[in-house]
This record gives structure tokens, sequence and C-alpha cells, in this order.
């Protein structure tokens, strides 16, 4: 049975590349299907409130096939990533997010895209549900929906109908899941290989740059922050850091947390991390030496915590990033 599919051309400067993208993948599986002799899977729709769209200054132009009100039912939305003007873009479509939850009480699921995560979040269809978005976007998103669990390591979450991933380009890993689990695992890994994107691919920690939110305005935990980042080699009680600015310990991380998102140690963490990256991407130090130079002096220990916040070992992330290391060898 055919699979009507509403691909989302929001105002707000949507960007064309996920717009397109979906568009282009959902064709080509209908052209693969045909060309087995088979039925075409998917009847694929742009849809939109506004004639033609102009996006990127002018630069494109898009017209939606359909308007909102000519869609009386749909099987899969797909919010496509929007502009970082988060709150605008938000208001300049509340027509669309009544829109998106009836189709959902009617059976559609509904997929976001990067940024689009905002949009899908401000329907409320994922309170208490989990979500992923870029990970540059994580703070402001912990802001407008803090009942909402972010898990922004994550491509894809999957959860009741309602699928979310990471950021950019990895919306084609998304589109390749929803592509499996729609026609099947021979068709997504004929669509892997011949968009030459690598398949099931779980995790964007690999890319995310850690840099602390700091637009908050409690000044100790600014203070406590800029410790932290300035002291790398020591080894720094969180104790003693709260003391000296004369601040309570259960406080002191009550406070961290509202103020970064992260407790203290996870922050020293992440630090002591984006750190060492930074090391094993532009110099030919060892693992050892890197480990040193941020205060860690337990390999396993190190190995450890580098892998949970990055998803990869020191050397394989040294070795994915570091080409002269690797060609020095």
């Amino acid at each position: 049975m055919m699979k009507h599919v509403s691909i989302l051309v929001p105002e707000g400067d949507p960007q064309l590349v996920c717009i397109v993208g979906c568009y282009k993948a959902f064709k080509m599986v209908n052209k693969y299907l045909v060309e087995k002799g088979k039925e075409p899977m998917f009847d694929i729709q742009l849809i939109g409130n506004t004639e033609t769209l102009s996006l990127d200054d002018g630069a494109f132009s898009i017209k939606p096939h359909a308007g909102l009100d000519e869609i009386k039912k749909t099987n899969l939305i797909i919010i496509p990533a929007v502009s970082w003007k988060f709150n605008e873009v938000i208001a300049a479509n509340q027509d669309l997010l009544p829109w998106i939850v009836k189709q959902y009480k009617q059976g559609a699921e509904v997929a976001s895209v990067c940024t689009g995560g905002f949009l899908l979040a401000s329907t409320g269809l994922l309170k208490g549900r989990s979500c992923s978005t870029h990970w540059l976007a994580a703070d402001a998103f912990k802001k407008m929906f803090p009942d909402v669990n972010l898990v922004v390591e994550k491509v894809i979450t999957d959860e009741c109908g309602i699928y979310t991933n990471g950021g950019a380009f990895s919306f084609l890993h998304l589109l390749l899941y929803l592509i499996e689990k729609y026609c099947g695992r021979e068709i997504a890994i004929y669509c892997s290989k011949f968009l030459e994107v690598d398949i099931d691919r779980n995790s964007q920690s690999a890319f995310t740059i850690f840099s602390g939110l700091k637009d908050h305005q409690d000044e100790e935990i600014k203070k406590a922050q800029l410790y932290i980042e300035t002291n790398l080699n020591r080894k720094i009680s969180m104790e003693e850091l709260a003391n000296n600015l004369g601040v309570g310990r259960r406080n002191f991380g009550r406070r961290f947390m509202k103020a970064t998102f992260n407790t203290p140690v996870e922050y020293l963490q992440r630090v002591k991390i984006e750190a060492a990256k930074k090391a094993l991407e532009t110099s030919r130090k060892t693992i050892n030496e890197v480990m040193f130079e941020v205060g860690y002096s337990d390999l396993k220990a190190f190995r450890e915590v580098f892998k949970k916040i990055t998803g990869l070992s020191p050397l394989e992330y040294r070795n994915k990033y570091n080409k002269e290391a690797v060609f020095s060898r």
C-alpha cells in the first residue's frame, strides 16, 4: 500500500538541502522498485502554506505541491532543518503545529531533521520523550524545552512513531533508517551504496565540539568554569572550588547544573576531553602525553571517559582526524 509522505516547507528559511535530499531519496526508492517490476512505495509531496517560498536571501525558491488544508491524511511527516532564529521560526509557523498534532493523532508518523526538532518540540509531542538535534543547538534546546529528554549524542531517536535526528547531513542516516523501516534492509542497503553514505551510524558524539555554556547570569559559576578551563593539568577538587567561591558544595552543584546543563564533574571531563581531542587532531603527541597534559594519570580511566564522550577510543579518534599522525607512522 502506497505511503503518503509530507515533506514540510515551513516559514523561516528552512534548509533547502534537507527538503531536496528527502524528496530525492524517496523518489529514488520508487525508481528502484519500478525497475524491479514492483509498485512504487511513496507518494511524495512538499507541503507548505506559501505558494513560492524564497530561501537563502533569494538565491533559491521552492514551490510546495499543496497547502496544509489540502492534506486530510498523511502517513509520514518530515520536518526539515530550520533557521537558528528559533523563536521567530516557531512564531511564524503557528498554523503548522496543530496540523502536525492532528495528523499524528490520526496515525501519521513524524520525523524531524536537525533543528527541525525545535518545531517538533513546539507541538508538545516530544514532552517526556527523547529527541536529538544539532549538537551546537543543544543548550538552546534545553532552555526552551526542559521537559524533553535531549540525547544529542544520538544520530537517530525512534519513539512512539516519532523520529528525530542529529545535525546537518546526518539527515541522510535518518532517511536510510526510515527507508529500511518502510521498505526493508535490501533497499536501504542499495540506497546507502547509491548515496555512498554509511548505513547504521548511531552516534554524532565524535563531531561534537564542547565550548561550555556561559550565556547565564551566575557570576560564581562563570568563575568556576574559567578556573576549570585554565587549570586542565591539575586535579581539581569540586569541594575546594566551591569553598573558594564561598558556595556550599550541594548548592554549588545545583547552581552549576542549572547554569551549564552539566554537573561540575561532567563539565570538567568534557573540558579535558575537548582539549585532548584538539591535541590528538593537531599534534604528534602520544596518547600518554596528551593524557598527562589534560590532567589524567590513569590510562584506563582516560580511555573510558574519552570513549564515553566521543564514542571513540583516543587512538581511533586520532586515526580518524589526524592525517599527519597516521601517515607518519
